[in-house]
This record gives C-alpha cells, sequence and structure tokens, in this order.
C-alpha cells in the first residue's frame, strides 16, 4: 500500500469545508472551537464494544429512524440521532443543539462526505466495527478524524499499523502526522529507525523527504545501520535524485556521517571524490574535519578510536548481546557482559542475585532471558532462571524434570527445548519442552543418541542438534526433529566429530564451528543446507582454535565469543560476514570465559542504558553532544 509522501488529497479532504446543515444561517453561527484529543491511535487503548444487534437491524429496515443525513453524492441516510450522537461529539453538537437552548433541533443535515464513507462510519456507530481496507483506509480516517468518530481512527490506526513496510512506512508516518495520530507516528518513526537498510532499497517515498524529514532521521541516535556508509549513500541517493535543487543542502548534509565509523580509505574513494564535494568549497570545508581524525586515526593503525569525539560519537545498538556465566580463572561466574555493537565495546556487570553457573542454556524469548540448568561446580542444576533487561531483575521458573550441565537449548515456535545434557551420572538423550505462558516443562521424544555438549538451532520448522560426547566417543552424528510429528531422524554426519561445538541458523543453512574433536580444539567450521541436502562443506576457519564458546547472530554477522583454547579460557571475539565468507575480530571481552552462553535481544526500549553513550560517556558530555 502506498501512500503519497505531500498528502494532497487528503490535505484537500483535510481543508474542505465541514458538514453543513440545511439551516444554513443556523450553522453559519456555530463557534469553532480547536480541540486536543489525547491520543488514543493504538490498540493499547483500545478495545472492542458489542453493541446490540437490535440497533442495526433498526438502521437496516429504516425503523423508528430520526434523523436524515445527505451525503455529497445526492444519497440520503435514515439513521438514529441518538446512537450516532453517542460515537460523534461532531453529531452530538450538531443534533442536541446544546448551544441553542429552546431551538429547534436538527433533523436532516448535509455532509461533504461521500455515502460510502458515511456508511463505513454509520457500521461502527451500529456495530462496534467496521470494514478497513487498503483503498480506503486513507479516505476513510481523514473524515473518522473530521467527525471525531475515536473508534474509527483507531481501527484505522490499528490497521495502518498491522500493514506496515519498508515500502510504504515514510507514508504511513507522514499520514500519522498529518492527523496527529501521535502513537502511530512514534511507532511509525521506530520502525522507519529500526528498518533503515530496507527503506533504502524499497522505498520510493524516501527520495521525495524534505531535508528537514532527512536530516531528523540521519542524526538520529538511534538509527538501525550497520555502518555509516549506508549514512552517506542514503544522502546521496536523496541528492542525486534531483540534484540541481538539493546541491545546497550538502554542506549540512554531510555533517550527518559518524566519520569515526568509517574507513579513511571510503572517505578519500567515495566521499571526497563525489563530484558535488570536488564542485564545492562549502562541501569541502565540511568535511575538514573529518579529513584530520581520519588522517590522524590511518596513521596509528593500532590505536582504538576515541568515541568521545563527537565525529565519532556511536549510535544506539538496536541488538543487544548478553555474554552470562562461564568459567574463568577456575571457577564458574555470575558475571552478565553485554555488548554494544555500534561502539565495539563491552560492558561488564555483577548481577548479586545470579548464582555462578557454567555449561548451562541460554536463549531469548519475548525479550526475556532464559538460563537453564548448568553447573557451579560441584551441583548439577535443573533449575530455570528469567531476567528482564527492562526491569533488571531475576526470577526463578519451574524446574525442568532432568538436571542438565552440557545442555543444548533452543527455541522453536515461542517454546523453548532442552536437549541432551549431563545430570551428574549419565549422557542423555531425553528431551523436554517449555510452555512460558504457563510455565511448565513436559517431555517430549529423545534422541537418537545420548549427547552431552552437542548444540542445537532451529531452521525452516525443524530443530537440528550436531556432535557432542556420548561418554565414550565424540560424535560427528546430527539429528533433525520434527515438531508436527515429534520425531528425531538422523541427517548427515558432519565432517568433523565436534563437541563443545556451536550450531547456529544463518540465512538458509547451518553451521557448525570449533569444538573439539577428540585430540585438539578446531578453528575450522563447515555448512549444511537442508533445503539442498548433500554433504557438509568447509567454510573459512576462524582465527582462534576454540571449544565450548557461545555463538550469536547479530548485524546480520555469526559472532563467536570466548571459549578454550586447548590450553587456556580465551576472551576473544570475532565476527563472520556471509557476504565476504571472511572472519573480522571484534574487541574482546573483558574476562577470559569458557562454558558461557549468550543471546541477542532486539528493540529494548532501554537499549540506550546498555549502550556506550550510557556506560562511558558521562552523563555531561552526553547532554552537550546531543544538543
Amino acid at each position: 500500500m502506498e501512500f503519497n509522501p505531500k498528502h494532497r488529497k487528503l490535505l484537500k479532504i483535510k481543508n474542505s469545508s465541514r458538514p453543513q446543515s440545511t439551516h444554513k444561517t443556523r450553522l453559519s453561527k456555530r463557534k469553532v472551537v480547536t480541540r486536543k484529543r489525547k491520543c488514543v491511535c493504538l490498540p493499547e487503548h483500545f478495545s472492542l464494544v458489542e453493541f446490540p444487534v437490535i440497533w442495526n437491524e433498526l438502521r437496516l429496515n429504516d425503523q423508528l429512524c430520526d434523523g436524515v443525513i445527505t451525503c455529497n453524492d445526492k444519497k440520503s441516510i435514515h439513521i438514529h440521532r441518538v446512537i450516532l450522537s453517542a460515537v460523534s461529539p461532531y453529531f452530538r453538537a450538531i443534533f442536541v443543539n446544546s448551544l441553542r437552548k429552546g431551538e429547534q433541533e436538527e433533523t436532516e443535515i448535509f455532509v461533504d462526505v461521500p455515502s460510502y464513507y458515511m456508511n463505513l462510519i454509520l457500521d461502527y456507530a451500529y456495530t462496534g466495527t467496521c470494514k478497513v481496507t487498503e483503498e480506503n483506509v486513507e479516505n476513510l480516517l481523514p473524515y473518522a478524524d473530521r467527525f471525531d468518530v475515536v473508534g474509527v481512527i483507531q481501527l484505522c490506526c490499528i490497521f495502518l499499523l498491522q500493514q506496515i513496510r519498508p515500502h510504504n512506512c515514510l507514508g504511513i508516518f507522514k499520514f500519522a502526522r498529518c492527523y496527529f495520530c501521535n502513537d502511530l507516528e512514534k511507532k511509525g518513526k521506530s520502525y522507519i529507525r529500526q528498518n533503515f537498510g530496507r527503506i533504502l532499497k524499497e522505498c520510493n517515498e524516501f527520495k521525495t523527504l524534505t531535508v528537514e524529514e532527512l536530516e531528523d532521521i540521519l542524526r538520529d541516535d538511534e538509527l538501525n545501520v550497520r555502518n555509516e556508509e549506508i549514512v552517506f549513500q542514503a544522502l546521496k541517493t536523496w541528492v542525486e535524485h534531483d540534484l540541481e535543487n538539493r546541491r545546497k543542502y550538502i554542506p549540512s548534509l554531510l555533517t550527518c556521517v559518524r566519520y569515526g565509523h568509517i574507513s579513511f580509505k571510503y572517505l578519500k574513494t567515495k566521499i571526497l571524490q563525489w563530484q558535488p564535494v570536488v564542485d564545492d568549497e562549502r562541501c569541502q570545508e565540511a568535511l575538514y574535519p573529518a579529513v584530520v581524525f581520519l588522517t590522524i586515526l590511518d596513521s596509528k593503525p593500532d590505536s582504538e578510536t576515541d568515541l568521545n569525539d563527537p565525529l565519532a560519537r556511536p549510535r544506539i545498538p538496536y541488538e543487544i548481546l548478553f555474554a552470562v556465566g562461564g568459567w574463568s580463572a577456575g571457577s564458574p561466574t555470575s558475571f552478565v557482559e553485554t555488548y554494544d555493537t555500534r561502539a565495539d565495546r563491552w560492558f561488564l556487570s555483577i548481577h548479586m542475585d545470579l548464582a555462578p553457573r557454567a555449561y548451562h542454556g541460554l536463549c531469548a524469548l519475548n525479550n526475556l532471558i532464559y538460563m537453564i540448568g548448568g553447573f557451579d561446580g560441584s551441583d548439577h542444576f535443573n533449575t530455570v532462571r528469567c531476567y528482564d533487561p527492562v526491569t533488571n531483575v531475576w526470577q526463578e521458573r519451574a524446574c525442568m524434570y532432568q538436571a542438565r550441565c552440557y545442555v543444548s537449548v533452543v527455541v522453536h515456535d515461542d517454546l523453548i527445548y532442552a536437549l541432551g545434557g549431563y545430570n551428574g551420572r549419565t549422557r542423555m538423550a531425553s528431551a523436554e519442552r517449555y510452555y512460558p505462558d504457563k510455565n511448565q516443562w513436559e517431555m517430549t521424544t529423545p534422541m537418537n543418541k545420548q549427547r552431552s555438549d552437542a548444540s542445537a538451532a532451529s531452521l525452516g520448522g525443524k530443530i537440528y542438534i550436531v556432535g557432542g560426547f556420548n561418554g565414550q566417543e565424540v560424535l560427528s552424528s546430527a539429528e533433525v526433529f520434527d515438531p508436527d510429528v515429534k520425531q528425531w531422524s538422523f541427517i548427515r554426519s558432519m565432517i568433523s566429530p565436534r563437541s563443545g561445538v556451536s550450531l547456529i541458523a544463518y540465512r538458509d543453512s547451518l553451521y557448525a564451528l570449533g569444538g573439539f574433536n577428540g585430540y585438539n580444539r578446531l578453528n575450522t567450521g563447515e555448512r549444511f543446507c537442508p533445503q539442498r541436502g548433500g554433504e557438509w562443506q568447509e567454510v573459512t576457519e576462524m582465527f582462534s582454535a576454540r571449544s565450548n564458546f557461545a555463538t550469536v547472530l547479530l548485524d546480520d554477522m555469526i559472532f563467536v565469543i570466548g571459549g578454550f583454547n586447548g590450553s587456556t579460557t580465551i576472551p576473544h571475539v570475532e565476527c563472520y560476514d556471509g557476504d565476504t565468507h571472511e572472519w573480522y575480530d571484534a574487541s574482546p571481552m573483558n574476562l577470559t570465559r569458557s562454558a558461557l552462553s549468550a543471546c541477542v535481544l532486539s528493540g529494548l526500549p532501554n537499549a540506550r542504558s546498555f549502550s556506550y553513550l550510557a556506560k562511558a560517556i558521562p552523563a555531561a558530555g552526553a547532554d552537550q553532544a546531543q544538543l
């Protein structure tokens, strides 16, 4: 669904004359009162109301009607004034004549609205709902706004929120702003921030933004961009759409880019050689601080970027990585570290209400973190704890049926699966799953093999598990579970046996990384695509050999975190880019840890509190940088 970005049609409707009564002299004296209505457009404010069926029956049969509305297409509709007045203060003011005591009440009025839309509003007045579609919402909402029918406004805004996509979100955002749907506008702006990369590719309306609207987006700390090159490409695309008329805005737009997060090579080859920059001294002046900053940084390849410099101010990450527990300095730990991918920095926090734990499972579901099972150096646990990052509180949840450390944990179809593991006596093949809404575990079909220290992932509606240790040997075998039939089946075995392996679903494939083959810790990995079948295929080797490490998806890359390299625990972090098939170093953790687990939460309302801007920049400095 596309929306006219300039709202020519909508503005015409908005500015059209108000409905007029057949008593023109009376209505011409009506006082116009500017109203300021609290925004009630989003679902959290909406509740369905059941209206008596008899109301609509009387309407359809033209029974007991005491009013007539004539529409601009000359069609007349018989109505019950009391029912329409109940849902619309606008019509109530006309029909009740509260400002003209003692005068004759209005019974026949004219509205400058097509009968199709008037009937939709009447549908809501008589039944509590009406049919909102892609074809009618753009006109229906303005008419509902004109007549102050809040219920219809809510229905329209709920519909728009459900329909929001990268190709239409800018139009919906402007539409909401035009009609003062503040909640929808806020949600639309949040969607634009979160999906900016896709919007650039899919939304034609991006090129029609005003310069003020564009700058508002590009300067936003919460803009979700993997790198600042995307910001430059965005302003370049916008400018080149109408170069002659937009050339004058380039110097200001260039200051939206945070140059501390791009390479000096990119600045020299892509930005400084962009023809509008070459042709305009003002552009070159705007870029001079960035040239100096990156020249100095490039001359010191081993130095870190000064993130306190305004040119390198990091944006707030949309995704936050949490690394929890693990084995460090000879004992399990309760430390939690969070990673800000925009700043490439780790932050350590101590959770006093979290017991030390290693070889546990960890997963994210509904923006909550679940910590499952594990080992504290003496006991093996069946306990489950749940962390809410918004309230910063850990709570106990229902225990599993069996104690499990070296457990494989995976989320599938909003359920948490705990597979295999070690209970202190034996390696297990059993499996159980957790229903968060019931806070209840149930046993499910056991695997074909006993597996501890294996790894599991969900892909294409099925659950996969690979490798592990059965008490006698390190396994190369792999299995798949179909939840619909509750059955495990073998798939192709991996190239190498792997215990302490990490399996992760990335794009259309499964990646089995690292682990211990019975002799050595591995830096190798292999990939399997269930849709194509065939064999496992080797992938680019990691920089560090590691087992019992954590793996997550972040910024559409695979991050591997910590682990044991055969001689010591390590803090090293690296990431794999599926586009280049290369590994890249990321900042190491503050602690050396193995047997840890990690997960990623997206779109937290308090994401800023986990970011570099909150953790490292002094409050006064942050306020100053915000100005």
